[in-house]
């Protein structure tokens, strides 16, 4: 469903990417892995249309993105959650869900926001209230709603465990999965490594911009590169 192929991108003189190629199957978890610098929320601007590519090329759902507006690759269905969740804190929680149908998704909006509720009950309490009142588990399920708004083809999660509690950090991998037994294609860029090599099934990790493992899950646990790519050693 997305293809990513000799990826290049970076802020003014400061080169981020070099030359990042990899692919998410359809109806797949795709893991992105790295530490903190690594490279993981540029690859998802550029993916998302807000940052232009120096070189490579992105396809998504056989067609060429790589320099398409962010309008139009929502509209095509590739939707990203971003690190930090980015609500609108003065707005209530439904007015945020509603925001996620602005350009995809807006005449089955209702019949979504019904499916959102369905699987965020939490959410259902507190339609009402000030986005920016909740607590940060409950603004990460936000985030996620209003992604699921829009009717995603592909869902890119960027750190969507941060700052979360063990507890909510279990409960969300649940609802990851649960989300893609759906059929719902998602790549989840995360740190949290353990959790998210039991939920992928193939990873791409990321050292200073550069590709370094990619494979299946069940071959990452213990490889040293994958330590080195965290530890620096």
């Amino acid at each position: 469903m997305l293809e990513v192929r000799n990826l290049s991108a970076g802020y003014g003189p400061i080169s981020v990417l070099e030359e990042i190629s990899f692919s998410v199957g359809a109806g797949e978890i795709m893991a992105v892995l790295g530490a903190n610098g690594a490279g993981k929320t540029t690859l998802n601007r550029v993916l998302s249309g807000l940052i232009k590519p120096r070189s490579g090329s992105v396809r998504f759902d056989d067609k060429d993105i790589t320099n398409g507006a962010h309008d139009a690759i929502v509209q095509a269905g590739l939707i990203h959650v971003p690190e930090g969740r980015k609500i609108f804190p003065n707005l209530t929680v439904r007015d945020n869900l509603l925001l996620g149908a602005y350009l995809r998704g807006r005449a089955q909006r209702d019949a979504t926001l019904e499916e959102v509720l369905a699987t965020f009950p939490r959410l259902r309490e507190r339609l009402g209230q000030l986005a920016g009142s909740m607590s940060g588990g409950e603004q990460q399920m936000l985030a996620i709603g209003r992604g699921l708004m829009a009717q995603p083809r592909m869902l890119i999660l960027d750190e969507p465990s941060l700052g979360l509690s063990p507890l909510l950090t279990e409960e969300l991998f649940a609802l990851i999965a649960r989300l893609n037994a759906s059929g719902l294609t998602i790549m989840l860029v995360e740190q949290n490594v353990v959790q998210t090599l039991a939920l992928a099934t193939r990873a791409v990790v990321i050292e200073h911009g550069r590709v370094v493992l990619e494979g299946a899950t069940a071959d990452m646990e213990g490889d040293e590169r994958l330590r080195a790519a965290y530890l620096g050693i």
